[in-house]
C-alpha cells in the first residue's frame, strides 16, 4: 500500500462509516434505530405529503407506533389507506433533515390498527426498554392510559416479505 492509497482511504472512511446505515437492511435497522420516518400511500400510489419521524417497537418481525387516533397516520389506516414507506435511521426532524432520510434503509408496509390489550403490553414493554433513557417515564403513562381510554390508538405496520 502507497502512502495516496493510505491518505485516501484515511479521507473517505467516515463517509463510509456515516453510510453504513443505508447499507444495512431496513430489518437490520430497524434493531439498532430509535426512529423511524413514514408516510402513508395515496390511494394514487404517491407518497403521502404527511411524513414524520417517530418512536417505535420492532416487535416479532413487526413496527409498532403509539399515536392519536386523530393524527394523520391514524386517519389514514381508519380510511383504508393501509400503505405505508418507512425509513429507518435518526436525521432529526423530518422537515428539517433536508430529506437525509430517504438515502435510509427503506420498506413497503401494511398498516392496521392493534387493539389487542396483551400485543399493546408487549409493545409498551419493548418500548420502556428501548426508551427508558429517551423520556419513556413521561411517555410511558401516556401511552399506557391513551391506548386504554381511547386518546391514542397502536398501529402495527407488516413489513412486505
Amino acid at each position: 500500500m502507497n502512502r495516496r492509497r493510505f491518505n485516501t482511504g484515511i479521507a473517505i472512511a467516515p463517509a463510509a462509516l456515516l453510510a453504513w446505515p443505508a447499507l444495512a437492511s431496513p430489518r437490520e435497522a430497524l434493531a439498532a434505530s430509535a426512529l423511524v420516518y413514514l408516510t402513508p400511500i395515496k390511494s394514487n400510489g404517491e407518497e403521502s405529503r404527511c411524513q414524520a419521524e417517530i418512536w417505535f417497537a420492532y416487535h416479532e418481525g413487526d413496527v409498532f407506533v403509539v399515536t392519536p387516533p386523530d393524527a394523520w397516520r391514524a386517519e389514514a389506516v381508519s380510511q383504508g389507506l393501509s400503505r405505508a414507506r418507512l425509513w429507518v435511521g435518526e436525521f432529526g426532524v423530518w422537515t428539517q433533515s433536508d430529506g437525509a432520510y430517504r438515502d435510509a434503509p427503506m420498506a413497503m408496509a401494511t398498516a392496521s390498527l392493534e387493539a389487542d390489550a396483551a400485543v399493546q403490553a408487549q409493545v409498551l414493554d419493548a418500548m420502556g426498554a428501548k426508551y427508558a433513557n429517551d423520556g419513556w417515564s413521561r411517555w410511558g403513562p401516556r401511552f399506557k392510559t391513551g391506548l386504554a381510554d381511547g386518546a391514542r390508538v397502536m398501529i402495527r405496520y407488516r413489513l412486505d416479505a
